[in-house]
């Protein structure tokens, strides 16, 4: 079998034919709509886009992003069983920026970076996208690692290929998920299949924000909310352990105008000011919440983070979705809602061979945070 790549710079540069060949367009994160409305609103990331052929006609197809990153981003909360190693791979990288390439969507938390046509040998094709993640790793100047996300378990078997590609595999944060039963037509169905303690939790939670009035954005709301909506953004990545990129919300205005009521933006008003938000695709029976934004001074008054999780449940039912994909972080209070851990691996490399042999153990000694599952329903 004779597989062979192809790299586009731009969605619009992608002939047609490659994206009805590959057939992967039933998932909205595949769409060339939705990787469009993120090309357009960051220009400061180089976006590529990856195409195995055979026989010339497209068979997989693999989304890339070169990003920078300050390294201590990285290590800075990672735990590290020797702190030797966190200032070699500090003192590797000259603690300054580096130039990332990831092979997956930087702003997504889930198996959403490659997609191989059904029926193709999935072992071949996925070393194809490996060889070419190679070419363009080779090809883009100053990069210094690359960095190929998220895998389920199920996924292992083909992925863990990229070994032989001189990578080292790590594990990350999990997705929390849940799973909705089909019984559950309203919120008050959910609450009550949940035990005693975490009903409580969930219903003291709306009843300390009743004073928010919640409100759907519409395209337009989203520009005229726009700056408010990123400062809020910016607050929820200053208190996370680790954001690759920020993204500029622009992208929800080119999200909204494409996907209409599928994207969803809901805003959280004190009076006349916005304090909260979050954001969610529908993607075919799942909803998968994206990201949310806080004002931290009122958000333990009024419960803004714990209204927005229960507000995610409404969502889901409303939607008549299967599953609730509540993203990582804050893993032990999203298991209070009935999430469970859906874990994913990572691949990393240093783009140079002897700098790899030295951040093989340093990946090696990473470790997720532990957290308290909760069992709370009945």
């Amino acid at each position: 079998m004779s597989l062979s790549s192809e790299i586009f710079k731009t969605v619009d540069a992608i002939p047609q034919a490659y994206w009805h060949g590959v057939n992967c367009c039933t998932n909205i994160y595949y769409s060339p709509e939705f990787l469009k409305a993120f090309e357009l609103a960051n220009t400061g990331i180089e976006f590529n886009y990856i195409f195995i052929l055979k026989n010339k006609k497209a068979i997989a197809f693999a989304n890339t992003q070169i990003v920078t990153i300050g390294i201590e981003t990285i290590t800075k909360n990672i735990t590290i069983t020797s702190e030797k190693i966190r200032r070699a791979v500090n003192n590797m990288f000259c603690n300054n920026e580096i130039r990332v390439l990831f092979c997956g969507n930087v702003f997504l938390s889930g198996e959403y970076g490659t997609f191989i046509k059904d029926d193709e040998d999935k072992v071949e094709t996925f070393k194809a996208i490996a060889e070419g993640v190679r070419l363009l790793s080779k090809s883009s100047k100053r990069l210094m690692a690359v960095f190929v996300k998220d895998f389920k378990n199920e996924s292992l078997a083909i992925t863990n290929h990229l070994e032989a590609y001189d990578y080292a595999a790590m594990q990350v944060e999990p997705n929390m998920i849940i799973k909705l039963q089909p019984e559950w037509h309203s919120f008050e169905d959910y609450t009550n299949a949940l035990k005693s303690k975490y009903r409580v939790k969930a219903n003291r939670a709306d009843a300390k924000s009743e004073a928010l009035h919640a409100k759907l954005f519409s395209q337009e709301a989203i520009e005229v909310y726009k700056d408010a909506l990123q400062e809020l953004y910016q607050n929820t990545i200053d208190n996370a352990d680790f954001n690759a990129q920020i993204l500029n919300l622009d992208t929800y205005i080119h999200l909204k105008k494409t996907f209409k009521d599928q994207f969803i933006v809901k805003g959280y008003f004190l009076e006349e000011k916005l304090v909260g938000f979050l954001s969610a695709m529908q993607n075919d029976t799942h909803l998968d919440a994206h990201f949310i934004g806080i004002d931290y001074s009122y958000n333990k008054e009024f419960a803004i983070y714990p209204r927005i999780l229960n507000d995610y449940v409404r969502l889901g039912i409303e939607t008549k979705s299967t599953q609730i994909n509540l993203g990582r972080t804050a893993s032990e209070i999203k298991s209070t809602l009935g999430a469970e851990p859906e874990a994913l691996t990572c691949y990393c490399k240093h783009k140079r061979y002897l700098p790899n042999q030295i951040l093989k153990p340093f990946i090696k000694n990473v470790q997720i945070k532990s957290f308290k599952q909760h069992s709370v329903f009945k």
